[in-house]
């Protein structure tokens, strides 16, 4: 199985997202060490030409699309254990989201995330990069409603007994 496949899964190979009843239940990190967790997730907002240039220029009618889609990420990466059932509240030390874009029709969304604790923030930077894109998307809706979100994806991830990954 590869490491993708196996962060759901006990050292036995049971999911651990499941109690000997076969009932959802978040998982007890109570005997798991502190260490520095840090994740990067990636997404991109496929658009017209036209409405990136008009997000570049600052002429959306709604305001600053980046600032706005920059706040919801970090808002976003606060409130995931609010959205995602299991996902246990982090108290994060640090949430970045970067945007760049291809000068064509595509913007590029990255969200790090960091903490200090005793499960990872994959999660937090999943949502983060979801919210931003989100956001972006509401915000540009009137202008065109065929932009397309993603694909959203975990770009690296650090800390913890599993070790790190990057794509």
């Amino acid at each position: 199985m590869n490491s993708e496949v196996n962060q759901g899964r006990s050292s036995s190979g049971k999911l651990t997202h499941f109690n000997e009843q076969g009932r959802a239940r978040m998982v007890d990190i109570s005997g798991k060490d502190v260490t520095v967790r840090t994740a990067v997730a990636v997404t991109k907002v496929t658009m017209n030409p036209e409405t990136l240039e008009a997000i570049r220029q600052g002429r959306i009618g709604k305001g600053d699309v980046l600032a706005v889609a920059q706040i919801a990420g970090i808002q976003g990466a606060k409130k995931t254990s609010d959205w995602i059932p299991m996902c246990h509240p982090l108290a994060l030390n640090g949430v970045d989201i970067r945007f760049h874009d291809n000068g064509v029709d595509e913007l590029h969304i990255q969200a790090t995330v960091k903490t200090e604790g005793k499960t990872g923030v994959e999660m937090e930077a999943l949502t983060a990069a979801s919210a931003a894109a989100l956001t972006v998307y509401d915000m540009c809706k009137a202008m065109q409603k065929d932009m397309i979100i993603g694909p959203t994806m975990l770009q690296s991830k650090s800390g913890g007994k599993n070790g790190d990954f990057s794509r």
